[in-house]
């Protein structure tokens, strides 16, 4: 916007250069909108290599001061597929080695020299990485009170020792599928926790880069027109004005001929920075409107506070002291137009932008690097 000429609909136009530009998404976002599918499949793919649990090993861990019940013990499971057999003889030592070996299931014998059964029982329950792990109570007699006492401890069986190879087996294999269940279903919801958290996150990302101008870092386009769009509403609604001012970067086509495009692109850089910078509330909103153009909404600001704020920006970018040899000032500024007024619900939108195109023509008209106001 160089040359001085009448203002244009820039919706209009705007919508035009749209039209005959081909979309296309950035190489950063496609991977980001990847990254929700590859989060789940990962997900799944650790659910589903487990195996059921009824074709999981079961680590039967016997708790018993007598040797010869161990022995017992071991002699009905000898030859059971699928189940291993880890005896302990020392109390001070059986949660330890409920930890190691991983225990499916427990068999805990309720009286042991130096510590009571059930206080044992207790203590697994204790141990976060224990307190879930099956507990049979292997006792010398049936004592109803016995029994009680061991499931309020947390026990889940009672066995008088020592019981029938058959019923020991069917016991230890319910019980051990059902803590198998139990870890494979917590797996799975601390799967799916992570997936939903990493696609809450990336969605989140998306979604900025979806709002975001890639070369600049501001809003870009359309969520200005989103942004400007919901503020008209508002103001309509609450008859509290609108400022917005239009930015253009003076003599930038001169410099990118001079210096090349990509000492162009870091000024567009370090004025978006410093046009972002100098606005100094939440509902501000700087994006780059197109090319070397920005603009800024300013909800609820006077006129007398909207200029403050344009020179404020124009100072700064001249302040940066961007060499610039196609310039009058010798370094790189900007002209301004700015425009405020109450929104109105029979107004379209485009009356604001319109009217800030128009002083920032009267800007480029009358010198340049200056903040007009279309009045």
């Amino acid at each position: 916007m160089d040359t001085p000429k009448p203002p244009q609909n820039a919706a209009a136009q705007h919508a035009a250069d749209e039209a005959n530009t081909p979309a296309q998404a950035p190489a950063h976002a496609l991977d980001v909108e990847d990254a929700p599918s590859l989060a789940i499949d990962d997900a799944l793919a650790r659910i589903l290599a487990n195996p059921p649990a009824a074709e999981c090993p079961i680590m039967v861990l016997l708790v018993d001061d007598q040797a010869i019940i161990a022995e017992a013990v071991r002699l009905a499971l000898a030859g059971e597929p699928g189940v291993d057999f880890h005896y302990c003889a020392s109390p001070e030592e059986a949660v330890q080695c409920a930890e190691t070996t991983r225990a499916t299931v427990i068999l805990q014998d309720l009286v042991m020299p130096g510590t009571d059964g059930l206080t044992l029982v207790r203590q697994y329950r204790q141990n976060p990485a224990t307190r879930d792990m099956p507990i049979i109570v292997l006792s010398t007699k049936e004592e109803p009170l016995v029994k009680s006492a061991a499931f309020a401890a947390g026990a889940n069986d009672y066995l008088v020792k020592l019981p029938d190879r058959i019923e020991l087996i069917a016991r230890i294999r319910y019980h051990s599928r059902s803590y198998l269940n139990l870890l494979q279903r917590d797996e799975a919801y601390r799967a799916l926790r992570q997936s939903q958290q990493q696609l809450l996150a990336t969605n989140l990302e998306l979604q900025r880069l979806t709002h975001s101008d890639g070369l600049t870092g501001l809003s870009n386009r359309r969520y200005l027109d989103q942004y400007l769009t919901a503020e008209w509403r508002r103001g309509a609604r609450d008859k509290t004005g609108l400022g917005f001012l239009m930015i253009d970067v003076d003599n930038f086509k001169a410099y990118n001929d001079t210096y090349g495009h990509v000492a162009g692109d870091e000024v567009l850089k370090s004025v978006a920075h410093t046009i972002e910078s100098c606005l100094g509330r939440a509902s501000d909103l700087a994006a780059r409107f197109g090319g070397e153009e920005f603009a800024v909404v300013v909800p609820g600001t006077s006129a007398g506070g909207l200029r403050l704020l344009a020179e404020k920006i124009r100072i700064a970018i001249e302040d940066l002291a961007i060499t610039h040899a196609g310039s009058a000032t010798s370094v790189v500024t900007i002209s301004i137009g700015v425009a405020s007024l109450v929104p109105s619900i029979v107004q379209p939108v485009t009356t604001l932008i319109e009217a800030a195109d128009v002083g920032l023509y009267r800007a480029k008209r009358d010198g340049k690097n200056q903040v007009a106001t279309s009045g």
